[in-house]
């Protein structure tokens, strides 16, 4: 598998766990949470001391990265909004793509080069559909808002025409026989 098809799988993989977690995971965010992100973070990050050279870079920055996604993750449980649920995907991308352009360091040449250039391809890709995502969400809201303000429109316009038509047989009356009519019309479809 090429190293450009594993940062894609990558980011497919997060972005769907991602997807499946925040519907579960919602909820209250507690002092407990951020205390075991810290906790989490510092125990990575002694795993580290253990690791030496461009390894210990990478190690760092994996540590560094899952804090930072997983903060991310405690922001969308916070508020569950499409800002944030971007602002997730991009935080995943960006440290992926930091740990992957670390990793290029190993190499020499144009291998290097061909490692960045996939690297900065599988970030641009992720943007792009954390992007997509956040224009989805933004459309979905806005059509729910369409569909609501069509059914508030066909309501209002069903109770003017029942208005009508049962006013229209209050003509059958008159006097005030006629106004109690009119006057029931009136409350049943709530017109002032």
């Amino acid at each position: 598998m090429t190293f450009k098809r594993q940062l894609m799988t990558v980011a497919v993989a997060s972005a769907l766990a991602f997807s499946a977690g925040a519907m579960a995971a919602k909820g209250a965010v507690t002092d407990a949470d951020e205390d075991r992100i810290e906790a989490d973070y510092k125990a990575a990050k002694e795993r580290c001391d253990d690791v030496k050279g461009n390894a210990k870079d990478v190690c760092l920055l994996e540590a560094k990265g899952a804090e930072k996604v997983a903060k991310a993750e405690l922001k969308v449980r916070e508020e569950d909004s499409p800002k944030n649920r971007y602002k997730l995907l991009v935080t995943k991308a960006e440290t992926d793509y930091d740990v992957a352009k670390e990793k290029c360091d190993e190499l020499a040449g144009n291998a290097k080069d061909v490692c960045v250039k996939d690297a900065k391809a599988a970030l641009a890709a992720a943007k792009a559909d954390a992007k997509a995502e956040l224009k989805v969400s933004k459309a979905k809201r806005e059509a729910s808002e369409e569909v609501k303000e069509s059914r508030e429109d066909a309501a209002e316009a069903k109770r003017d025409a029942s208005y009508a038509a049962a006013k229209e047989r209050c003509d059958n009356y008159a006097g005030d026989a006629k106004d109690r009519c009119i006057a029931d019309a009136k409350a049943k479809f709530g017109i002032n």
